[in-house]
C-alpha cells in the first residue's frame, strides 16, 4: 500500500488543522454532525481530522487492514470562504467486489484496537442489512460493491478510528437532505436517495434536498445510522471545537462541507425528556447454550448496548429463558432483526425506556504488559469506576504467558494518572 497521509499539492496554501486533542473526550462531551449538504464517508473522516484528531489515527488503522492497490491524502479545500479539510482515496490497482463474510474476516482478522474493530463491524452490518433486504438475499450472500471497494473499506474504518479516538459520549446528525435523480451503480441506474441509504437511515430525520445530487451515500448513511444515537436540528451544549469536511462537487446553491462540532452536554445527567432506548425481547425454550451465546455476540454487534439472558418458567412446565436486548432507539429495529435471524424464536417484542448513565472516556495506561485501553466512568456519581478492555488483557496474557487476571491486577496498579496516547 502507498500511504501518503500527510501530502499536500501545496503545502503553503494548505493550513494545518488546529492542534490535536487528547485521547478521549470530555465527560457528558456531544459529537455533532451538522450536514446541510448531507455527508459521505471522506466527509467524515476529514472533519473529525479538521476537528483535531491527528491524521495518524486515520493512517495506522487503515494500514492495519494489509490492503494493496492504493494511496490516500488529506488536503485543503476552500468554499464560500471556508477552509476545510479534504480526504482522498485513490485506486490504484482494480479492486474485486468483497462479500460481507469477506469483509468481516477482514475486520477480524486486522490488528485494530478493539473500540476501531467494534464499530466497523456495527457499520459493516449495519450495510449488509440494507443491501440484503433492498436486493432480497441473504444476509452472508452480500456481495458489496460500491460499498465494498477500498476507498469505502477505507473511509469506514478511519471514520471509526477518529471515533474512537474521540469516545464522544453522544452523538447526533442534522436532519439529512435526500437528493432526486439517479445514479449508475453496479446494479444498474438506482433512483435518489440510494435504496441502500434509505434503509441505512432507518430512524432518523431526512429533509428534501432540493436538486438532483446524492447528498447522502450508502457509505455516509451507514456510519451514522450505526453510530449515532439519533437526529437534532442542534443538540443543547457548549461547543468546544468545530472542524469541516470538504465534499469532491461543486454545488451551486450551497457550501459541499460537513460540520463536525464537539462540546459539553448542557443537559443534566438526570435528564429524562424522552426516550432514548429500547428493551427488545424473546422468550426461548427451544435453543442450545451455544446458540444462544452466538444470538447474544451477534446482537452485541448489532449495536445492542446491554444483552443478558434470564431463566424462566414457560408453558406446560418447559424450562426457557428471556433473552433481552438494551439498545438505541435508532439501533432497534436492526437488533429485533437479529433476533429474528439468530434464535428460534417467530416474534419480539420491544419497549421504549429512558437511561441515566455515567459519561466515560478511553485512557491507555502502562503495564509491564504493554499499554492497555481502559475505559472509565465519571460524573457526579461518586468515584471514577475504572475497568480493563478485557480483550487487549487476553492478548497480553497471551503474549507474556501470564494469567489473564495477572495483567488485570497491573492495570488497575498503574491506575489512569498515568495516561498515553490513544489505543492503538
Amino acid at each position: 500500500m502507498h500511504d501518503h497521509p500527510h501530502h499536500h499539492d501545496h503545502p503553503q496554501d494548505h493550513p494545518q488543522p488546529c492542534a490535536p486533542l487528547h485521547a478521549g473526550a470530555a465527560v457528558g462531551s456531544v459529537l455533532f454532525f451538522d450536514a446541510p449538504s448531507g455527508l459521505a464517508g471522506d466527509m467524515i473522516v476529514a472533519a473529525l481530522v479538521d476537528l483535531g484528531v491527528p491524521e495518524s489515527v486515520v493512517s495506522e488503522s487503515v494500514m492495519a487492514l494489509g490492503l494493496d492497490g492504493f494511496h490516500f491524502h488529506f488536503g485543503a479545500r476552500v468554499d464560500s470562504g471556508i477552509r476545510a479539510t479534504s480526504f482522498e482515496v485513490h485506486v490504484d490497482v482494480p479492486q474485486p467486489p468483497r462479500s460481507y463474510a469477506a469483509v468481516r474476516t477482514l475486520l477480524a482478522e486486522a490488528p485494530l484496537a478493539v473500540p476501531v474493530r467494534a464499530r466497523a463491524e456495527r457499520v459493516f452490518l449495519r450495510l449488509a442489512e440494507a443491501e440484503a433486504k433492498v436486493h432480497g438475499v441473504a444476509l452472508d450472500d452480500v456481495h458489496f460493491h460500491e460499498v465494498g471497494s477500498v476507498d469505502a473499506l477505507v473511509d469506514i474504518v478511519g471514520a471509526c478510528a477518529a471515533m474512537a479516538y474521540l469516545d464522544p459520549a453522544s452523538v447526533y446528525v442534522s436532519p439529512l437532505p435526500m437528493g432526486r435523480g439517479f445514479v449508475r451503480a453496479d446494479h444498474g441506474r438506482l433512483p435518489l436517495p440510494a435504496p441502500a441509504t434509505v434503509e441505512c437511515l432507518a430512524g432518523f430525520e431526512t429533509v428534501d434536498g432540493g436538486m438532483d445530487f446524492e447528498f447522502v451515500t450508502p457509505t455516509g448513511a451507514a456510519l451514522v445510522g450505526a453510530l449515532a444515537q439519533g437526529s437534532r436540528r442542534w443538540p443543547s451544549m457548549r461547543p468546544s471545537r468545530s472542524g469541516w469536511g470538504a465534499g469532491s462537487a461543486d454545488l451551486e446553491d450551497r457550501p459541499n462541507l460537513l460540520r463536525a462540532v464537539l462540546g459539553e452536554s448542557e443537559e443534566s445527567e438526570f435528564a429524562c425528556r424522552r426516550a432514548s432506548h429500547a428493551v427488545v425481547e424473546a422468550n426461548i425454550d427451544d435453543a442450545t447454550g451455544e446458540l444462544v451465546g452466538h444470538a447474544m455476540e451477534a446482537l452485541l454487534t448489532a449495536g445492542a448496548v446491554d444483552v443478558w439472558a434470564t431463566p424462566s418458567t414457560m408453558k406446560k412446565g418447559r424450562p426457557g429463558l428471556t433473552l433481552s436486548a438494551l439498545a438505541l432507539l435508532a439501533h432497534a429495529d436492526t437488533v429485533a432483526a437479529v433476533f429474528l435471524r439468530e434464535t428460534p424464536s417467530i416474534g419480539v417484542r420491544r419497549y421504549e425506556v429512558t437511561r441515566v448513565e455515567r459519561p466515560r472516556r478511553m485512557v491507555t495506561v502502562a503495564t509491564p504488559y504493554g499499554a492497555i485501553a481502559v475505559k472509565v466512568s465519571e460524573g457526579p456519581f461518586g468515584p471514577p469506576q475504572e475497568k480493563p478492555e478485557f480483550d487487549a488483557c487476553v492478548e497480553a496474557a497471551r503474549r507474556h504467558g501470564v494469567p489473564v487476571r495477572e495483567v488485570l491486577r497491573a492495570v488497575l496498579a498503574a491506575g489512569t494518572s498515568r495516561t498515553m496516547a490513544p489505543p492503538r
